[in-house]
């Protein structure tokens, strides 16, 4: 990517690799990749999950003086017991439903029958389906149907098909014959009951394996992606490892606190409201919970028909639709994103897209790991320059500074939106800030784009005269600490002459300098290039304290400053001349050198330097003698 430095405007090369050119490519085979190697990286993608959320546990245990292995064996059998009860209390209670749930068959009919709902029509099909459900669940067989009138054109369609049978009868087809497969071996019976079970059974006993190793070997894993990456990378890949590792365990330890403490809530809440097995819906609301979005919803959801289902009347559904409503809003909108809504550092739009492609590629253990697989991208995007894209489409970190804000609201024309970032810098920042990190970086971009041909007269028009009116508005500007300190310090006063060094971006720039150091109480003077006549200048030379700042706005006003210095310094050879190159970069002597034997007595890259500069130069000019060259 070729680029210009921003003081000599001169072009400068950067490598780039062959992702930057094929960046598409790349994106294709990482998505074929983690599609086709799925039944490999689903487990390890798991194992390193468990990992971040174990290896706290671990390293707090090794901080006891107790040796890793042991630590991680406790660790392990600690988790698995607390996994273990879990399972245990669910499917316990998981039967117990099942064993009630034919008594509420009264309960379901009553309530579907209140709702009145049309006998044809979709609406009509699903409370059938409901019913037809849970007279199956009960065990209870579905009456049959009543035969529907005929009307004269079914009646002479049934005896049409009665002799279309007797026809058959007298003219008999040969018997159908019935395939009876063969018997099933055992082996054969055992690996079709046992399918099923294989693939997550062993998908489990990998993840359990790669657990175990991860927790042991943190330190050679470490290494062997510090060697991936070369020492030349060492420092970035670090910082990235350790990023990554405490960002996923530290949302994955308060996922699991919330949600445990939500599902805690809710059970206490049904308990309160009479709900039969309360227990069984808090736990299973907490698990669920770990699924972004599918399982809040299948968490909730289940206690709200379980309830519809056990209680006669309608206040005890709606109470627990109305609990369940209001603590989620409240976790969802309040505790969660207090508590590591900072931790992930993932957008929320950038949180539902990435769950929706991780559950396309892997299924509902995409789903469930979306959210640590996402970080780990972040991290990524951000140490690696390869992938910076990463963090920019997925981070919630990636917004524009406000001087492309202001820039790019100017651009759109909206000027009250533009005053308002400013309004808004205004808040934490002072008024020299202001000019120097907002309003001078988006001059200078409208400089660059207007001399690329890319910034129409209109725009143009219409960004300086938005940014004037902003400066002219906040001439009576005062911040209260500001004020306090004008109050109680005195500044001698100093004359200064503000000129611009060529175009309008130049100009107002002298402007803000001008109405900064009024505010300092020295006596500013706004002068315009083509004023400069000799005998303007031979009255500035009477006071060889007064001060001339040139104001200049790179990359493009280089040659107009020094021109202009050079014509002041003939005239005006014991008058301090300070050159403001807004922005540029590099140290300001080097930059005042640039100048040869033109080169002015100090230059300066920001206004606040500028308004620093102004009070030295007056102390340097009272020992210089009073010189005018006309």
């Amino acid at each position: 990517m070729n680029g210009h430095d921003r003081v000599s405007g001169v072009p400068h090369r950067t490598k780039r690799g062959w992702l930057n050119y094929e960046p598409l490519l790349v994106l294709a085979l990482a998505l074929l990749t983690l599609y086709f190697a799925r039944d490999l990286l689903i487990p390890f993608a798991m194992a390193l999950t468990l990992n971040f959320l174990l290896a706290p546990a671990v390293i707090q245990l090794e901080k006891l003086r107790i040796r890793r292995a042991l630590a991680v064996v406790l660790v392990v059998i600690a988790a698995s017991a607390l996994i273990g009860s879990v399972g245990w209390v669910v499917v316990r209670q998981v039967l117990a439903v099942a064993s009630d749930l034919p008594n509420y068959r009264t309960n379901i009919d009553d309530k579907l029958a209140s709702i009145h709902a049309p006998t044809t029509g979709p609406v009509a099909d699903a409370m059938n389906g409901l019913k037809t459900l849970s007279q199956e669940i009960s065990g209870t067989p579905a009456p049959k149907p009543l035969p529907p009138v005929e009307s004269e054109k079914t009646h002479r369609s049934r005896r049409a098909r009665e002799a279309e049978l007797q026809k058959q009868e007298t003219n008999p087809n040969p018997q159908p014959v019935t395939v009876v497969p063969a018997p099933l071996s055992d082996w054969a019976y055992a690996q079709q009951l046992l399918k099923p079970v294989i693939k997550p059974l062993g998908m489990m006993g990998m993840v359990f394996i790669f657990t175990i190793y991860m927790l042991l070997k943190r330190e050679d894993l470490r290494n062997r992606v510090l060697l991936l990456a070369g020492m030349g990378r060492l420092n970035v890949m670090t910082q990235a490892l350790n990023d990554a590792a405490n960002r996923i365990s530290s949302y994955l330890l308060m996922n699991v606190l919330v949600n445990a403490s939500y599902g805690a809530v809710f059970g206490v809440g049904l308990f309160l409201l009479h709900v039969p097995n309360a227990t069984l819906w808090g736990v299973l609301l907490a698990i669920l919970r770990m699924v972004p979005y599918v399982g809040m919803i299948l968490g909730g959801g289940l206690p709200i028909a379980f309830s519809f289902a056990v209680f006669p009347g309608w206040w005890t559904p709606v109470a627990v639709l109305v609990f369940f409503a209001v603590l989620e809003v409240a976790v969802s909108n309040f505790i969660e994103p207090w508590l590591y809504g900072s931790h992930t550092g993932i957008s929320p739009l950038a949180l539902v897209t990435t769950a929706m492609v991780w559950t396309l590629l892997w299924g509902i253990p995409g789903l469930i790991l979306s959210t640590p697989l996402t970080v780990c991208l972040i991290v990524m995007g951000r140490y690696v320059p390869q992938m910076a894209f990463l963090h920019i489409l997925l981070g919630d970190e990636a917004q524009l500074a406000p001087e492309a804000k202001f820039y790019e609201r100017l651009l759109a024309m909206d000027q009250t939106e533009a005053h308002h970032i400013a309004d808004k810098f205004l808040e934490g920042h002072d008024l020299v800030h202001l000019y120097d990190s907002v309003v001078l970086p988006a001059l200078s971009l409208a400089e660059q784009d207007r001399h690329k041909g890319f910034l129409d007269d209109a725009r143009s028009t219409f960004l300086f005269q938005s940014a004037t009116e902003l400066v002219a508005e906040l001439t009576d500007y005062h911040a209260p600490a500001e004020t306090e300190e004008q109050e109680g310090s005195q500044t001698r006063e100093c004359p200064v002459v503000c000129i611009p060094a060529h175009d309008q971006a130049d100009e107002l720039a002298a402007v803000m300098l001008a109405q900064l150091l009024e505010r300092k109480g020295h006596k500013t003077i706004l002068l315009q290039t083509s004023a400069l006549s000799q005998e303007i200048l031979g009255r500035m030379g009477e006071g060889p304290g007064t001060t001339i700042c040139i104001s200049a706005l790179p990359p493009f006003a280089f040659v107009h400053a020094r021109s202009l210095c050079q014509r002041i310094r003939q005239f005006l050879p014991g008058n301090r001349i300070i050159i403001g190159m807004w922005g540029a970069q590099g140290n300001p002597e080097a930059l005042r050198e640039r100048f040869g034997a033109v080169r002015p007595d100090a230059v300066a890259r920001t206004l606040s330097e500028a308004v620093r500069l102004v009070p030295q130069c007056e102390r340097a000019a009272e020992a210089v003698p009073q010189t005018v060259a006309l």
